[in-house]
């Protein structure tokens, strides 16, 4: 069975982009595009209900629309739209059980504010089994699938090179072998991040020398060759460059999201605590903070001690 590309719409803006990225994705990956929506969105969507069209009426009506104009737009494309009931996140992560890859959309408040990261998003994506993908909307944006010509919004960062931010304590095969499937299929370059913050000491006239934060960076970046030879092996075709730097993870990977088409990041599917799963502070902070598309991808929990 062929899985699809699903997209969460719920008429914004933000929805909307996402459609279009997802629709673009699966032209990409050669699979099918499903759009899903639940009536019972309204006190959470955008809704911009005209006359006395009810909700109900409404959700059955933007998705049709919003997909006969993507098959406008990407002859060949299979879409299905979809209405499902239940609580948003329920219904988005039992979607994602049966799909390649979900996508949402995220509201823009700018470079420097970051997002408006809903609570639905939020559920969805420390519930979810499967990567999610939030994509921003753009300023300027308007209600159609992708701003309307196909030219703006997120298709302008999608000709850049995936970002993929990696954990040396636990890579997580799961976000690196996402990474570099989604620079095999762009034809993309691969950017692998790994973020280092000095000990306390460093800066404070103890060990402070250039020499010692050299070999410390050298160490970083051999264990970062050790944790990609596999992968590079897998996919021959991948241009990667390996980017130990120093400093705050989410930093990182944020400012290097300015020019990317798409950031990756790994979430421990180990909650905290029982019932109560968490996205962690890394991805959390790229979700809020980077300007491009960014996959939050559900790491397997490690095995049991013996």
């Amino acid at each position: 069975m062929t899985v699809p590309v699903t997209v969460g719409l719920n008429g914004t803006p933000a929805s909307m982009a996402a459609a279009d990225w997802g629709a673009r994705e699966a032209v990409l990956r050669g699979l099918p595009l499903r759009l899903v929506s639940a009536w019972e969105w309204q006190p959470f969507s955008y809704a911009p209900l005209a006359g006395s069209e009810m909700p109900e009426q409404w959700s059955i009506r933007v998705p049709e629309e919003t997909a006969a104009e993507l098959r406008r737009r990407y002859p060949g494309l299979d879409v299905t739209a979809d209405r499902l009931t239940g609580p948003p996140p329920e219904v988005l992560c039992e979607a994602a059980k049966e799909s390649e890859l979900l996508a949402l959309g995220s509201t823009g408040l700018g470079p420097l504010a970051g997002f408006l990261l809903g609570s639905v998003a939020m559920a969805t994506v420390a519930h979810t089994e499967r990567p999610v993908v939030l994509v921003r909307a753009y300023e300027g944006e308007g209600g159609e699938a992708g701003g309307g010509d196909g030219d703006g919004g997120a298709a302008e960062a999608d000709d850049g090179a995936v970002v993929l931010g990696i954990d040396l304590s636990s890579p997580g095969d799961e976000t690196i072998r996402f990474g570099f499937a989604a620079a095999a299929v762009r034809s993309a370059p691969l950017r692998v991040i790994n973020g280092w913050n000095p000990p306390p000491y460093f800066g404070h006239g103890i060990g402070d020398d250039e020499g010692r934060r050299a070999e410390a960076i050298d160490r970083v970046a051999e264990s970062m060759r050790a944790a990609l030879a596999p992968w590079r092996e897998r996919y021959p075709a991948v241009e990667v460059a390996e980017e130990p730097g120093i400093g705050r993870p989410a930093r990182l990977l944020s400012e290097a999201g300015a020019g990317a088409g798409l950031v990756v990041v790994g979430r421990r599917a180990t909650p905290r605590r029982p019932g109560q799963p968490r996205i962690g502070h890394v991805a959390h902070a790229v979700l809020h903070h980077c300007p491009a598309p960014v996959a939050v991808v559900p790491q397997a929990p490690p095995p049991a001690a013996a």
